[in-house]
C-alpha cells in the first residue's frame, strides 16, 4: 500500500496521466502560452457539458465568482446573501466585487443554504443569492429560483465543489443566472493548478466577464472597464479538456464509493451519514462528510492508523477574524452552521480509492472506543 505524505490512505489523490501530460506538452509546443486555442476549446466544451451557451475561463474559482458578480452589475450598495458554512472564498468574492455579503443559516438536516432562512434575511438592497452546492450535494434550487423570481433578484450558483452534479435533470451551473466553477487541484476535475469558469446563458454577462478577466479590454489597447489579469493559462486548459472527458466516469466512481461507505457505516451510532440524494438530485461527492459528536477524537484515531481525514470547515465564515471585525458577528448568530463546524469530518474519497481501503476506513470509524 503506497504511503503518501505519511498516510496509507490519503483524503484525495489528483489524477495526472500520460494523456494529460501529452496534451500539456503539445499546448506548450504549438500554442500561445496565454489564451491559446486550448482555452477557447475548453470553454466551448465546458459550456456544452453544462448545457449553457457561454463559458468564460478565469484564473480561479474565487475570480469566477467575483467577475460574475461584477459582470451582472452588482454595486457597492448591493447586498448578496450566501451561506456562512463554506470555504470563505465564497463571501470574500462578494467583498472583492465591491458588494456586501450577508448570511443566512444552513439547513437543519443538511449542509446547504436554507431557502426559508434566506427569505427571512432578504432586505431592500438584496440583489443576489449565492447558494453553494457544498461537498457536491445540489442545493434546493427550485425554492431558490421561486424566491428569486418573486423578489426580482439573481442567483449565482457556487459550483466549485459540484462539477457534474444534477438537479431535476439539469447540471448545476445551468439553473441560476450564472454558475461558477473552480478547477483547483482537489476538485472532481482539475487543470493541475488554479483555474475557474463562469457559465451562463446571458450573452451580455459573458461578454462583460471576458473583458473583466482580460484587463478590462475592449480591444488590445482599448480599455472598456477596470479589469483584472485573471486569464487561464493555455497549458492548464489543455489538461482541463482531458479531465473533462473523464469527469462523468470519475463521478460515477465517487458515487459507488459513497454507497459503499453508506453500507459499511449504516447503523454506526458514533457518526451521522451525509444526506442521501432525493428524487431529482444527483450528488458527485467531492467530499464524503460524516458528522460526529466525537469528531476530534475520531480524526485523531484515523490519523494514528494512517488514514487522512479533514475538517471542511472548522470555523464558519462569520466567525473568521475579518468578518468579526468588519461586521461584528459573534457566536450564536448562525447556530446550525456553528454546530456543523464542530461536528463535520471528511473521509477519504477519490476515484482511485479501493474497496478494501474504504472498508478499512469504515472499520476504524466503527471502532466502539471512539464514543467512549
Amino acid at each position: 500500500m503506497q504511503v503518501k505524505h505519511g498516510f496509507k490512505i490519503p483524503l484525495m489523490r489528483p489524477i495526472v496521466d500520460q494523456e494529460m501530460l501529452q496534451a500539456a506538452l503539445l499546448s506548450l509546443q504549438n500554442e500561445k502560452l496565454v489564451m491559446g486555442e486550448s482555452v477557447y476549446k475548453f470553454e466551448e466544451e465546458f459550456a456544452r457539458y453544462c448545457g449553457v451557451r457561454h463559458a468564460v475561463s478565469t484564473a480561479s474559482g474565487t475570480a469566477a465568482l467575483q467577475i460574475a458578480l461584477q459582470s451582472m452589475g452588482i454595486q457597492e450598495s448591493d447586498e448578496v446573501i450566501t451561506t456562512p458554512f463554506s470555504f470563505f472564498a465564497t463571501s470574500n468574492a462578494v467583498i472583492h466585487a465591491g458588494a456586501q455579503p450577508r448570511f443566512a443559516d444552513v439547513e437543519n438536516d443538511g449542509f446547504n443554504l436554507d431557502p426559508q432562512k434566506v427569505e427571512a434575511r432578504l432586505a431592500p438592497d438584496t440583489r443576489a443569492i449565492i447558494p453553494v452546492h457544498l461537498y457536491g450535494h445540489p442545493a434546493r434550487m427550485d425554492e431558490f429560483r421561486d424566491l428569486a423570481e418573486d423578489k426580482g433578484i439573481s442567483i449565482i450558483e457556487d459550483d466549485c465543489q459540484a462539477h457534474g452534479a444534477e438537479y431535476n435533470g439539469r447540471r448545476v451551473g445551468s439553473i441560476g443566472h450564472v454558475g461558477c466553477f473552480s478547477f483547483y487541484t482537489s476538485k472532481n476535475m482539475t487543470v493541475c493548478g488554479d483555474g475557474g469558469m463562469i457559465v451562463t446563458n446571458d450573452e451580455k454577462v459573458a461578454d462583460a466577464a471576458r473583458s473583466f478577466r482580460d484587463c478590462g479590454r475592449a480591444s488590445k489597447y482599448t480599455m472598456q472597464r477596470i479589469g483584472y489579469t485573471s486569464r487561464l493559462n493555455t497549458v492548464n486548459a489543455a489538461i482541463g479538456r482531458v479531465q473533462l472527458r473523464r469527469l462523468d466516469k470519475w463521478n460515477e466512481a465517487r458515487r459507488r464509493i459513497a454507497n459503499l461507505y453508506r453500507t459499511e457505516l449504516e447503523g454506526t451510532a458514533s457518526v451521522e451519514l451525509p444526506p442521501a440524494d432525493t428524487p431529482g438530485t444527483t450528488s458527485v461527492y467531492h467530499l464524503f462528510v460524516v458528522r460526529s459528536n466525537h469528531r476530534d477524537q475520531l480524526a485523531l484515531h484515523l490519523e494514528k492508523n494512517g488514514v487522512e481525514a479533514a475538517i471542511h470547515y472548522p470555523i464558519p465564515i462569520h466567525l473568521q477574524t475579518p468578518y468579526r471585525t468588519r461586521y461584528r458577528y459573534s457566536e450564536g448568530t448562525f447556530p446550525q452552521a456553528e454546530r456543523l463546524a464542530g461536528r463535520v469530518l471528511s473521509l477519504p474519497i477519490h476515484p482511485a480509492i479501493t474497496e478494501e481501503e474504504v472498508r478499512t476506513v469504515a472499520r476504524l470509524v466503527r471502532d466502539p472506543a471512539i464514543s467512549k
